[in-house]
C-alpha cells in the first residue's frame, strides 16, 4: 500500500478529514486534498510523482487545445503522450521479452519499475481530454482543478475511472452533510472488510494452491483455488471501490458505482457490464464506439470486440496471460452475439449463470497464473486431475478450517443480492454492525496480516 494500512486508517485519513472540516471556503478544501493526494502518491513512489504531475500538464495542455482551434492536434498528443507513457514504464520489458523469446534475441531489458497507478490516471487524464474535444463547455481553465480531479487520493491509484463531468460541479460547489458523511464512513468500513475479511481469506487459498509444484495439483485442489481466487479478486477490486466511494462521500463527492454483482450474470455481456463498470464503459465511450461499434455489419463489430478485449487484457498488465485472458472473454462475447452459444435462453436462467461462472472462473485462473504453463497445469488438473494427489490435497484441507470455510460461506452469499435483501431497516442495527466490523478489522490488521490491493499493481 501506498501508505502502511494503520498510518493511514489512524493519521493519515483523520487528520485530512477533520482539517476538511474545519476549513472555512471550497478554495481551502480543494487546496487541502490537492496537497493531501500528492503526499499520499509521493509517500509511495516519490521518484515518481513528477511523472503524474508531468501527465496531468500534458492533458490540461492538450484540453486547452481540443477546446480551441488546434482540437484533433490536442487530442492526438494527448493519445500520443498517454499511451507513449504506459509504452515506456508498463510495456517496455514485455515487448523487449517477447522479441528475445521470439527471435532468439538477448536484448537488455530497462528494470523501469510501474508506477503505482499509471493506468488509471492516465485513462481518467484521456477521458478529460476526448471529453472536451466532444463538447468544449466541459473545458477547465484551471490547472489546479484538473490536478485535483485526476490525482485525487481515494481512487488515484486504483479506480474507478472517473470522468471530469460527473464531479465538475462538486469541485467547485460540494455540501457534506451529517448523512452523506456517516454513509460514507459505513461504505469505507463496508469496503475494508471486504478487502480484510473475506479478499485475504480467499486469497490465502489461492495462493497455497497456485504455488504447488504442477505435479501435486489435483482436481479439488485446483477447483478450490480457482474459485478462491475468483471470490479473492471480486471483494479485493469491489473492496477498493467502496472505499474510494466512501471516502468521496466523506468529502462531498460522488463516484459511479464499479460493481453490480457481477458472478449473477448469466452471460458474458452481461458479466461486463457488471464488473469494472467505469473500465468497460471507458474502453466502450472511448476504443468501440471511435472503431465503430456495432454500425459497420456482424463482421466489423466482432473485430471491434476483440480488439477492446485485447485492449482490456494488456491494460491490466504486461504479460501474455492477461492479454489471452481479455480474448477469452473476447471470444465469448462474440460467439454469444453470432448466435453460436443460445444465450438468448439461458438468460435469467441458471443455466445461464453457471455458464457465466464457468467462463469467468476459467478466465481468471488464466488470469492469475504466473505463467502460461501454470496456467496450462491449472486446467489438466481440474479436468483430469482426478486423482487424490495427496500431496496437494493435504495442503488445501490443512487450510479447510472452520473460520476459512465461514469467509468462504460469507463470501457465496455476498457475491449474490442477498446482501441487499438482508440489510437492516432500522439506522442502529447498521451502525452497530460497522463499529464490529471496524472493530475485526482493527484486529486483522494488528495481527499484520494486511496484503496489498491486487489492483495496485495495474
Amino acid at each position: 500500500m501506498v501508505f502502511s494500512s494503520a498510518v493511514f486508517l489512524f493519521v493519515f485519513l483523520p487528520a485530512v478529514f477533520l482539517l476538511d472540516r474545519l476549513l472555512p471556503g471550497i478554495r481551502a478544501k480543494n487546496a487541502l486534498l490537492l496537497i493531501a493526494s500528492l503526499i499520499f502518491y509521493a509517500f509511495g513512489q516519490p521518484v515518481y510523482l513528477p511523472l503524474l504531475l508531468l501527465s496531468v500538464l500534458l492533458n490540461y495542455v492538450c484540453g486547452r487545445m481540443a477546446a480551441g482551434k488546434h482540437a484533433r492536434l490536442g487530442v492526438a498528443l494527448a493519445v500520443i503522450g498517454g499511451i507513449g507513457m504506459l509504452a515506456v514504464f508498463k510495456y517496455a520489458d514485455f515487448l523487449i521479452g517477447s522479441l528475445n523469446s521470439a527471435f532468439g534475441l538477448a536484448l537488455p531489458l530497462t528494470g523501469i519499475a510501474l508506477p503505482i497507478g499509471i493506468s488509471f490516471f492516465t485513462f481518467q487524464g484521456l477521458s478529460y481530454v476526448i471529453d472536451v474535444y466532444r463538447d468544449r463547455t466541459v473545458v477547465s481553465r484551471s490547472f489546479v482543478k484538473v490536478l485535483l480531479y485526476i490525482a485525487y487520493f481515494p481512487q488515484l491509484i486504483a479506480g474507478p475511472i472517473v470522468k471530469y463531468h460527473d464531479i465538475e460541479k462538486e469541485i467547485d460547489n460540494r455540501r457534506t452533510t451529517p448523512q452523506e458523511t456517516a454513509h460514507g464512513i459505513r461504505r469505507f468500513i463496508c469496503g475494508l472488510s471486504k478487502k480484510l475479511l473475506l479478499s485475504n481469506a480467499m486469497g490465502r487459498m489461492a495462493d497455497a494452491v497456485f504455488t504447488l509444484p504442477a505435479g501435486e495439483i489435483g482436481m479439488f485442489a485446483a477447483w478450490m483455488g480457482a474459485i478462491c481466487y475468483t471470490l479473492q479478486i471480486y471483494f479485493d477490486f469491489s473492496g477498493y471501490s467502496d472505499m474510494a466511494i466512501g471516502m468521496g462521500r466523506m468529502f462531498g463527492f460522488h463516484f459511479q458505482e464499479n460493481f453490480n454483482y457481477p458472478y449473477t450474470a448469466t452471460t458474458i455481456k452481461e458479466f461486463w457490464r457488471r464488473w469494472h463498470i467505469s473500465l468497460s464503459t471507458w474502453f466502450r465511450d472511448y476504443l468501440y464506439v471511435p472503431l465503430g461499434g456495432n454500425r459497420k455489419g456482424r463482421g466489423r463489430t466482432w473485430v471491434n470486440r476483440f480488439l477492446v478485449f485485447f485492449a482490456t487484457g494488456l491494460w491490466h498488465g504486461a504479460s501474455w496471460n492477461f492479454v489471452l485472458w481479455g480474448l477469452w472473454h473476447g471470444t465469448f462475447s462474440v460467439l454469444e452475439d453470432s448466435g453460436v452459444l443460445p444465450v438468448q435462453r439461458l438468460r435469467g436462467r441458471l443455466a445461464g449463470r453457471i455458464y457465466t461462472l464457468l467462463v469467468v472462473v476459467l478466465g481468471f485462473t488464466l488470469f492469475r497464473a504466473d505463467t502460461l504453463a501454470q496456467a496450462g497445469a491449472m486446467f489438466s488438473a481440474m479436468f483430469t486431475g482426478v486423482g487424490l494427489n495427496w500431496a496437494g490435497t493435504a495442503a488445501v484441507c490443512a487450510l479447510l478450517t472452520p473460520s476459512f470455510l465461514l469467509c468462504l460461506l460469507v463470501s457465496l452469499l455476498l457475491s449474490a443480492p442477498v446482501a441487499k435483501r438482508l440489510e437492516p431497516k432500522r439506522e442502529w442495527i447498521t451502525l452497530a454492525g460497522s463499529l464490529v466490523l471496524l472493530v475485526l478489522c482493527m484486529l486483522d490488521l494488528s495481527a499484520g496480516t494486511f496484503n496489498p490491493f491486487i489492483y495496485f499493481r495495474f
